[in-house]
């Protein structure tokens, strides 16, 4: 893992990532190996995800199951107009489905999926193939989580991006499959087994994912977080990068050397590279402080 150094004026880009859940019994989350030459964490386990396409937000709203109003109202960022709001959560639907063949729409069956894939590879956008398909995206099975915003010292990238976490429940007619093109593996993980595979050097993981892991891990079930996300609008958290004693540290909304002084996710409030990762200075107990184990 190599640590960036370069200070990055330029604008976030926006992104949207889907953070799929299943309980079997327990709560497992599912996460991508990207491949290894990617220029964006290679070989790190991610959340499904990827940037916002100009077309995203020129989707029409005949393909939403809800108004795009609810959708932007949901997101919680009045900035936004309508048709940005729904761009989002068209990207991450789209990247679920490029990335690991999930296609959160209505009708749904092999034969829709195989159809709007095959409109893709024809050239057709995700919205023209959904309409060759004649499906409706499903926007109400994805609630908004989290916002992560990269810093102007990006830690392992010399990228930004304006990334929305969406979270949901996936149903047993969904297999999640990575595409053997922009990832190389994946698995359905615990987050407390994911967290401890990380300590012991079985995962490589990227902070917002580290936290969002520690996140996860205060709850003991799906339901329990999708309720979460319904209840408050989704937190922006952008890390507060220093250097203490020739070590980077990056501090989170809630310590005294974050600018936000209110907490606004679980986990802890700095992380430190060490032994070429981020990590807690309080290690792997500090991860798993208070977290769910039912």
């Amino acid at each position: 893992m190599q640590l960036n150094h370069d200070v990055v004026t330029t604008t976030p880009r926006p992104a949207a990532t889907v953070v799929m859940l299943r309980q079997a019994p327990e709560l497992q989350v599912f996460m991508l190996k990207r491949h290894a030459d990617s220029a964006v964490l290679g070989g790190a386990y991610v959340f499904p995800g990827g940037k916002v396409d100009a077309a995203d937000a020129d989707t029409p709203p005949t393909l939403f199951d809800q108004p795009t109003n609810q959708l932007h109202q949901a997101l919680g960022e009045p900035e936004l107009t309508h048709g940005q709001a729904a761009g989002l959560y068209v990207a991450a639907l789209r990247e679920a489905f490029e990335e690991c063949g999930v296609l959160l729409a209505q009708p749904s069956s092999a034969d829709v999926s195989q159809q709007v894939r095959a409109s893709l590879a024809q050239g057709q956008s995700f919205a023209q193939a959904l309409q060759t398909a004649g499906v409706q995206l499903q926007t109400h099975r994805v609630q908004p989580w989290t916002r992560w915003i990269t810093s102007t010292m990006p830690s392992l990238t010399n990228k930004r991006f304006d990334t929305r976490f969406f979270v949901t429940a996936l149903e047993a007619q969904h297999t999640a499959v990575h595409d053997n093109v922009e990832a190389t593996e994946s698995l359905w993980i615990n987050p407390r087994k994911a967290l401890q595979d990380y300590w012991d050097g079985k995962l490589y993981l990227a902070p917002p994912q580290i936290m969002s892991l520690a996140h996860l891990a205060r709850h003991a079930s799906v339901q329990s977080v999708l309720d979460e996300a319904a209840s408050r609008p989704p937190p922006a958290v952008m890390s507060a990068p220093h250097t203490i004693e020739g070590e980077r540290m990056m501090a989170y909304p809630g310590d005294p050397m974050h600018p936000q002084p209110q907490r606004l996710i679980p986990g802890p409030l700095r992380m430190y590279f060490r032994n070429q990762r981020f990590e807690p200075a309080g290690g792997l107990d500090e991860l798993l402080q208070d977290s769910a184990t039912g």
